[in-house]
């Protein structure tokens, strides 16, 4: 028993030492090239960044981590332990969302562990009413079969039939090319199957190795943000690869520890996004951040990525 008490102390005084580390920081500035631009419509910010212009590689992307965990488990029972986001899927899209990190089990359902919720028809259902409401968005669109589970049958087919005319092919090419140059096609869909084969379908589909990341399981804030800034450093600039490079702005419970609510743990890292930006500035590595992702994405989540992105299309970052 004492020994759990100590451990208990030292992971609160790591917690605190962590949070002062960011806080710190924070109160060195918080400003990056674009970091006073917000957009005047969220839910159409890559058209008003102008189409024509605006390159896949050039843009940072807003995500959401477990991004379909809106109606997740039981309210207030299993709900908080497995919710990353209070928005639907449509919603977010709306806020000015465009990567989404869509997880799956073997009956087709969106999960989180062992939790289910709603199919992935109501997702896509959500993906497809966003895009008929607005003209050159572009969708990133990752689903991948969660860990533990078995991939869902024939879902290969089933995603080219739902998604059809609005996918754009895999293709290396495409990296380098305008939002203009990939209309009417407005879905880039990140097939990542845990056991079955290759992606098979005429490159309708991405293969996994086309979205990375380097994700760590930790509650404390500060080793996830030097992780992040880590990884970060050690890949090419944005417009230099050939896939996207994901960062994502969270922490995550882990066992030992007696706070296992998601939104009280990820409310430790949330208020360092902007942070994080400024940071790969003043690092040097600005010019790598791709897609950027978060739990519970708000507004000004949405403004920092639109930000940057602005700025990239000036030629000011």
């Amino acid at each position: 028993m004492g020994s759990v008490i100590s451990t208990q102390i030292h992971r609160q005084n790591d917690l605190f030492f962590q949070n002062k580390t960011l806080s710190d920081l924070k109160t060195l500035g918080q400003d990056f090239p674009g970091s006073q631009y917000h957009p005047s419509d969220r839910k159409n910010w890559m058209s008003h960044l102008d189409p024509h212009a605006l390159r896949i590689n050039d843009i940072v992307w807003p995500g959401t981590h477990d991004s379909a965990t809106d109606r997740i488990g039981i309210p207030f029972v299993s709900r908080p332990f497995a919710q990353c986001q209070t928005l639907s899927i449509y919603e977010q899209l709306v806020m000015g969302t465009r990567v989404l990190d869509i997880r799956v089990q073997e009956g087709s359902r969106v999960c989180h562990g062992i939790l289910v919720t709603y199919g992935i028809g109501v997702v896509i259902e959500d993906v497809r009413r966003f895009l008929s409401e607005t003209e050159s968005e572009i969708v990133i669109l990752e689903i991948r079969t969660e860990y533990g589970h078995q991939d869902p049958r024939g879902f290969e087919d089933f995603l080219v039939d739902r998604l059809g005319d609005l996918l754009i092919h895999q293709d290396e090419s495409v990296f380098g090319k305008t939002i203009a140059e990939v209309l009417p096609r407005r879905i880039v869909c990140v097939w990542k199957p845990r056991k079955s084969g290759g992606i098979s379908r005429e490159g309708a589909l991405w293969s996994g190795g086309y979205l990375r990341d380097n994700w760590i399981n930790t509650d404390l804030p500060s080793t996830k943000f030097e992780s992040n800034m880590k990884h970060l450093s050690e890949q090419p600039p944005a417009t230099a690869r050939k896939y996207f490079y994901r960062v994502e702005n969270t922490v995550t419970p882990v066992p030992d520890n007696p706070v296992l609510h998601v939104r009280p743990v990820t409310g430790r890292i949330h208020g360092y996004a902007r942070l994080f930006i400024t940071q790969c500035f003043y690092r040097g590595i600005g010019d790598r951040l791709q897609i950027f992702s978060t739990d519970f994405i708000d507004e000004d989540f949405v403004d920092a990525c639109v930000g940057l992105t602005f700025a990239r299309t000036r030629g000011k970052a």
